[in-house]
């Protein structure tokens, strides 16, 4: 079921008016997945069913600019927040589980500097606290070898074959690898490049302490963009996070390595639900 609201919100940091598009299954207390990047809510198609089916109300958003949603003028990391809590507002929910992927994990970081107690808990997966300076070398350079192809005249479904490989585990499922290639596919150049060059802005480790809602923080063994060794210390800096390691899995967990992203999710939020 894709569910479509628009509404006009009193935004502090943001636009007057944003329509975000989400896909929702079941009735419970809310859990909200938040994709990466090269996806969109059609990339959580192996989580909603299965957490309906255990209670919960499970929402996959798309992100302002993604499928459906609106773009925000700027993209920025407040911008996203404020756009997720409009959205937890619709839903009706005083407090929601937050499963955010990537730059969907940085999203919920985001959101959790100032509206912790609107979580229940989260789930930061295969995410980051922080890509440093925006202006370094290393991040002018990440954005401009992501954009390259794009100027280069290549479509999304073309850097989606090219990318898709390099993210997964090398025995990931055709099934899998058929689903990222659709949903980085979908994604419109102009949303893709912003994207890319608000993901290399954020910065949250002067909050990592400051988290008092409980944390699970979900790693991949083969994850090059985000390795193990650095979500596990990023687990040690959150008070009382806990640290699990997916075996097999690269950065696309949810997609790729469905079955055990799932029973860890559901065994972590049913504690706390």
């Amino acid at each position: 079921m894709v569910c479509r609201w628009s509404r006009t919100v009193n935004w502090s940091r943001s636009e007057a008016l944003l329509q975000v598009d989400f896909q929702s299954e079941g009735t419970g207390p809310a859990l909200v997945f938040l994709h990466g990047v090269g996806g969109g809510s059609d990339g959580f198609r192996f989580q909603l069913d299965v957490f309906a089916a255990q209670g919960y109300r499970a929402v996959a958003w798309d992100m302002p600019g993604y499928g459906h949603s609106a773009a925000l003028k700027q993209m920025t990391f407040p911008a996203l927040a404020d756009a997720l809590l409009s959205m937890i507002d619709h839903l009706g929910a005083d407090r929601v589980h937050a499963v955010g992927h990537s730059i969907g994990g940085m999203v919920v970081q985001e959101f959790a500097r100032d509206h912790q107690h609107r979580l229940a808990s989260m789930v930061l997966a295969q995410t980051s606290p922080a890509f440093g300076n925006p202006d370094g070398d290393f991040q002018k350079k990440f954005v401009a070898d992501r954009l390259k192809p794009l100027q280069a005249g290549k479509t999304m479904l073309e850097i989606a074959r090219s990318v898709v490989p390099d993210l997964v585990a090398q025995d990931a499922s055709d099934e899998g690898r058929e689903l990222a290639v659709a949903c980085m596919s979908r994604i419109q150049p102009d949303t893709y490049a912003s994207a890319m060059r608000c993901i290399v802005t954020f910065e949250g480790r002067d909050n990592l302490a400051k988290i008092a809602v409980p944390t699970l923080v979900l790693a991949g063994d083969q994850d090059r963009n985000a390795p193990a060794p650095m979500m596990e210390k990023m687990a040690s800096k959150i008070p009382g996070a806990e640290y699990v390691l997916l075996t097999g899995t690269g950065h696309l967990a949810p997609i790729e390595n469905a079955t055990a992203f799932n029973e860890v999710v559901l065994e972590f939020v049913r504690r706390h639900t």
